[in-house]
């Protein structure tokens, strides 16, 4: 697709070379050289504002399904839709397939005491592994709202559960901000002493993979933990070959994790509106000059002609170029520019000074006069 039609593209090379100084003067820059840095400009306008997209609408992008319905309804909402990754999550795990070919298959690691890396069989490919660190309250050798026994009418005991007389209901004696103390205490012990749970995979032959768990089941740092080296760590996965791996990934792409994962189509020159070329236009002149200036100052732009010696006009080129891309970026990304100004966060101290200029403006009105026809 060509990034700009035949006839905007004359006229606006016509334009440039014009603001340049032809006919009276030529400008050593051909059509093809042109369409290179036009093409350089509109790309570097989309990079700024499509940062500036994304920047403003991450919380509604990362950890979202890389599809077009989810990528159009997280830029034109402010709504997490919850419930299009549910129904994706859930869809998957049970099976039903909302989002691929591929089946989403289960299985599990037996877990060995004092032993940290495990083999995946071969042609498996990996979607979700369910090693995490557990909840603190998990791991309490008691539980908290019911050791102590029950206190109530003619019982002795802790302060677990209470009851009055002999009404079947019965309601939690300790505080629940105890509880979170606790909690936080012991979580911070537990990090202290045996830190989190992570895993790596790395690749084996003939198609398998290792799964490093650390910490070490059972180890020397899996203290509190120790019941682990008994059980399962499961895990998701697809059934896939060496022909059709990488066609599973390209169907099963999951979730945008980083800026860079958000997907973007290339814009062309019909696609943006008025202010866009105009800012694009300003940016292609510079770039113009720039180049104009590395044409014209080959040897310091000095040449030698049968009527003598010639200075060619280079350095002011390079300057003039320099200073128009630094306020160009200023007008659109700085402290000031549109875009700054278009943040959410920018839009709503506007909108509050306005209700508070309105209020304030209120205050002063006379009342006015109520007319009373008896």
């Amino acid at each position: 697709m060509s990034i700009i039609n035949e006839p905007e593209r004359g006229q606006l090379y016509k334009k440039v070379r014009h603001l340049l100084g032809a006919p009276l003067r030529s400008v050593e820059l051909e059509d093809e050289q042109m369409d290179t840095l036009l093409e350089f400009s509109i790309d570097e306008y989309s990079q700024y504002v499509q940062d500036w997209l994304i920047e403003t609408q991450w919380t509604g992008l990362q950890n979202l399904n890389l599809d077009t319905q989810s990528l159009s309804k997280a830029f034109t909402t402010r709504s997490l839709d919850y419930e299009t990754r549910y129904t994706y999550a859930y869809s998957k795990i049970v099976g039903l397939q909302a989002g691929g070919d591929y089946v989403l298959k289960k299985d599990y690691i037996q877990l060995v005491k004092n032993q940290q890396i495990y083999e995946i069989p071969a042609n498996r490919e990996l979607n979700e592994l369910l090693w995490f660190t557990p909840p603190t309250l998990n791991n309490l050798l008691f539980d908290p709202w019911s050791f102590g026994g029950i206190a109530g009418g003619g019982l002795g005991g802790g302060g677990g559960f209470a009851q009055m007389g002999n009404m079947a209901g019965s309601y939690f004696l300790t505080p629940a901000f105890d509880t979170l103390l606790r909690m936080q205490e012991m979580n911070i012990q537990k990090r202290i002493i045996a830190g989190e749970l992570t895993y790596r995979v790395t690749a084996l032959p003939d198609g398998k993979k290792a799964v490093h768990l650390m910490n070490t089941p059972g180890g020397k740092f899996d203290f509190g933990n120790s019941s682990l080296m008994r059980g399962k760590v499961w895990y998701w996965y697809y059934d896939v070959g060496p022909d059709d791996r990488d066609k599973c990934l390209k169907n099963n792409p999951e979730i945008i994790k980083l800026p860079s994962d958000v997907p973007f189509d290339k814009i062309s020159w019909q696609e943006l509106n008025n202010p866009a070329q105009v800012w694009i236009r300003r940016w292609f002149i510079a770039y113009c000059k720039e180049v104009l200036s590395k044409v014209r100052g080959k040897f310091s732009g000095n040449l030698k002609t049968p009527d003598g010696d010639l200075t060619m006009e280079w350095q002011t080129l390079g300057t003039e170029a320099k200073d128009e891309k630094t306020k160009l970026i200023e007008e659109l990304i700085g402290a000031e520019g549109r875009l700054t100004r278009l943040k959410p966060e920018k839009v709503m101290e506007r909108e509050a000074l306005i209700a508070e200029n309105l209020n304030k403006t209120l205050k002063f009105r006379a009342m006015p006069r109520q007319i009373y026809i008896i």
